[in-house]
């Protein structure tokens, strides 16, 4: 056989092989990539989880897709955790753990929770473990990917958050973010944030049309992004600069008069406090004549019974609330009681006597409760549904707390006026107010009729203390700051007319907060004594004097 009839022999031969190698080795690279796309997710998952250990940081950006593509509920807190550096991994066995500081100690938390083999760790130092690092393009791309996360959330305030963090540092790539994922919003609070978000964007842009598009719609805004971006803005054309300011002007009117709003609501707290604390003054005064110095610590024992009901019902904070009202009611209501008829039966027509006489009361009732509790002051703990605020907008907010006070305020105000119009006691009372001696003629037991009407006011007093403890602490000299004040509501409003104290007390906490920005708390309080003293010397009865024979004496 010649070589050529040979050669070509083998190019035969081997052309079939070759086709067969080529053909199976295709096959086995199709097989092994439909292999591939058919593999559960939790494997990629877990071995996502596992480079995070790697030095390598374009695989764990890798990685980090993954586990924000997958969202598994352990996602986003380790994403939060490698942003703030608390997220570790053991050197033996490369699991994850959150890092807490307790006292000097360092406490390791799994990862993941479910695996039994994985406990906490508590030890003096970091041995054993090493920091999940990232560097500035890992964070930008975590932050990102948080947003996406979310953005996509089924929680609106999360949603709202989500947007309030893209807004602090407003880039490009947030933008698309937000235009994929504004038209499937459905919340109002959060199609705002996000337009405003798009707006400071669009803000830098070079279109001077868009431009303007941004600073109209960033004009609407109460976000301090929005001013801030306003402000920072270089207008390429006088016309837009113009613009800008007038946005900035806009904005700032609106703040003011919310920061108005919330001076008004906080006033409308303080002055419930000193109608609560004054109504009970008020009805003594008005109808018994007694100036009565002990009433600050009534408020106070009412504070206290408060404190008390709370250590009672360490588990139940939400109820002792509810149930410190009654009992604040009952406790300052049977002082009361114990007091008229300790000492102040014995000095009616005489209020110097009186006046000396309850003064030396108060302080005895001080050195009692410091006795009891102590010279330090004590806390009341505010219960989970009076916590937080209302936020209205992004500049004001109602706390919940004062909001309760003054819707209180007026329950206990209401509860009073039915007592004292619709009830056998109420008219009693009104009866003696307005003439005693005629009252005593018609039958009415006068002296029955000052014990019962001093713990009523007694018992509201002690009502004030449960709305002080919410708002400051509790202490032997808590009523002392508000007897002075007490005592103004009451000769403002006019002597024993409810509505006049309420009216008054409103009034005065209003006005107390307006002068404070300017004027100080101290100033302040002066500035309003001086006025009621200027007014009281053009209307002596008050604003709405009491009407009766006793009044006109």
């Amino acid at each position: 056989m010649s070589v050529s009839a040979t050669t070509v022999t083998v190019k035969k031969t081997f052309s079939p092989l070759l086709f067969f190698f080529v053909s199976f080795f295709m096959l086995m690279s199709m097989t092994q990539q439909t292999i591939a796309s058919e593999m559960p997710a939790e494997s990629s998952l877990e071995d996502a989880w596992k480079t995070l250990s790697q030095k390598n940081y374009n695989k764990k950006a890798e990685a980090i897709e993954v586990i924000a593509q997958e969202n598994p509920p352990e996602a986003r807190p380790a994403m939060k955790a490698m942003l703030e550096g608390q997220l570790y991994y053991a050197k033996r066995g490369k699991a994850l753990y959150f890092l807490k500081e307790v006292n000097d100690n360092y406490e390791f938390t799994p990862l993941f929770d479910t695996d039994p083999a994985l406990k906490p760790v508590l030890q003096e130092n970091r041995r054993g473990f090493k920091k999940v690092k990232v560097n500035n393009r890992l964070r930008r791309m975590i932050r990102q990917l948080l947003a996406v996360m979310q953005l996509k959330h089924e929680d609106a305030d999360i949603r709202l958050a989500a947007v309030q963090e893209l807004l602090k540092n407003p880039e490009t790539e947030a933008a698309d973010l937000v235009k994929n994922a504004i038209g499937k919003e459905t919340d109002q609070r959060v199609i705002t944030s996000m337009q405003t978000l798009l707006a400071v964007i669009q803000l830098e842009s070079g279109d001077e049309t868009a431009q303007l598009a941004a600073i109209n719609t960033l004009a609407n805004s109460l976000n301090s992004s929005a001013m801030n971006a306003l402000a920072a803005y270089q207008a390429p054309t006088k016309a837009l600069e113009n613009k800008a300011q007038s946005a900035i002007n806009k904005i700032n009117d609106k703040r003011d008069l919310y920061a108005k709003a919330e001076t008004i609501f906080f006033g409308l707290s303080l002055g419930s406090v000193l109608a609560l604390s004054a109504i009970g003054l008020a009805i003594t005064f008005g109808v018994m004549g007694v100036i009565n110095m002990a009433h600050g610590e009534l408020m106070m024992i009412g504070a206290y019974t408060t404190y008390v009901v709370q250590l009672l019902m360490p588990d139940n904070i939400a109820m002792s609330i509810l149930v410190a009202i009654p009992a604040a009611f009952i406790v300052s209501g049977l002082v009361g009681i114990a007091i008229e008829r300790g000492v102040i039966r014995h000095l009616y027509g005489r209020p110097l006597e009186t006046l000396l006489a309850t003064f030396g009361v108060s302080l005895v009732l001080q050195q009692t409760v410091r006795s009891i509790f102590s010279p330090l002051n004590r806390s009341v703990e505010t219960p989970e549904w009076m916590s937080g605020a209302w936020q209205i907008n992004e500049v004001l907010a109602l706390t919940w707390n004062r909001l309760y006070i003054i819707f209180f305020c007026l329950a206990v105000f209401m509860a009073l006026i039915a007592v004292m119009k619709k009830t056998s006691l109420g008219l009693q009372v009104r009866a003696v107010s307005q003439n005693r001696t005629m009252a005593r003629a018609m039958g009415v037991r006068s002296k029955w009729v000052d014990a019962l009407t001093f713990g009523l006011g007694s018992g509201i007093a002690g009502l004030a203390g449960v709305a002080l403890s919410l708002l400051t602490n509790v202490g032997p000299n808590l009523g002392q700051a508000y007897i002075i004040d007490s005592f103004m509501v009451v000769v403002f409003g006019g002597v024993g007319n409810l509505w006049g104290t309420l009216v008054a007390g409103m009034t005065l906490g209003v006005i107390n907060k307006l002068l404070e920005p300017w004027a100080g708390a101290v100033l302040a309080k002066i500035l309003v004594l001086i006025f009621i003293i200027l007014f009281i010397q053009k209307r002596p009865k008050g604003l709405f004097p009491q009407r009766g024979r006793a009044a006109e004496d």
